[in-house]
């Protein structure tokens, strides 16, 4: 019995002390394992490459090049060997749609984006490479949800709420690195990111390189692959429309 009441109360310790540490804490843990707050301050721009592939015709691979300092991205799709670009610098947003077939010089014709598709763009500068970057500037509330279990590991759970966005996180106890993503869009489009490998930048930051991706729109589950450079020479011209 009393060996019984020692484990309860070690039990209620042990959790307590677990409780008694906020979302901040586990987000700067995040921070502090991928490199630290110095280096993540230090971003000007940084390149992102991704390919989503489940060996369907559906596959295609996605290029970013952002710029913080101005708030300029260029994102490109290339699916079936035709590369869909959207763009946004300053007040201005646009899409490229490829015109003609692939085995010709590409033409484009130039679209405007309506502004809902600037904003999400806009939010994506910084949160394709941390999702809570200055959240709180940007109107998110972070919750600790508490902990849970997630691909066999005991994470902590996260949730960020913004305005049209919601970002459940889920963190690795012990590294402390995102083991899960989930991105919520709308009641119709949940993007979930799980995270089976980190890579780390000559930079210096370490980022989720390998996992999988699905979405509930597109209604499939496939391989993500990830690389990133931090602070690489961007030409302007990627930014032009």
């Amino acid at each position: 019995m009393k060996k019984a009441v020692i484990s309860i109360i070690a039990f209620a310790v042990s959790t307590s002390i677990t409780l008694a540490q906020t979302a901040e804490d586990v987000l700067d843990k995040y921070v502090e394992a991928t490199g630290g707050k110095s280096l993540w301050d230090g971003i000007s721009t940084y390149t992102l490459k991704q390919s989503f592939k489940s060996g369907t015709a559906a596959d295609y691979d996605m290029d970013v090049k952002a710029s913080l300092a101005d708030g300029s991205m260029s994102k490109s799709k290339t699916i079936l060997r035709r590369t869909f670009i959207y763009g946004i610098k300053g007040n201005s947003g646009w899409f490229k749609v490829p015109l003609g077939t692939g085995d010709k010089a590409t033409q484009y014709e130039t679209k405007d984006l309506n502004q809902k598709e600037q904003d999400n763009m806009k939010r994506e500068i910084t949160e394709l490479i941390l999702p809570f970057w200055n959240y709180q500037k940007k109107g998110y509330v972070a919750t600790l949800v508490g902990t849970e279990t997630v691909n066999g590991k005991k994470v902590n759970h996260v949730e960020l709420n913004g305005k049209g966005v919601k970002y459940n996180l889920y963190f690795d106890q012990a590294s402390g690195l995102l083991v899960r993503k989930k991105l919520t869009l709308s009641p119709a489009e949940v993007i979930t990111e799980d995270y089976t490998n980190y890579a780390t930048s000559p930079y210096g930051i370490k980022y989720p390189s390998e996992g999988t991706y699905s979405n509930t729109a597109e209604k499939r589950s496939v391989k993500l692959t990830t690389s990133i450079v931090f602070n690489d020479n961007i030409s302007a011209s990627a930014f032009a429309r």
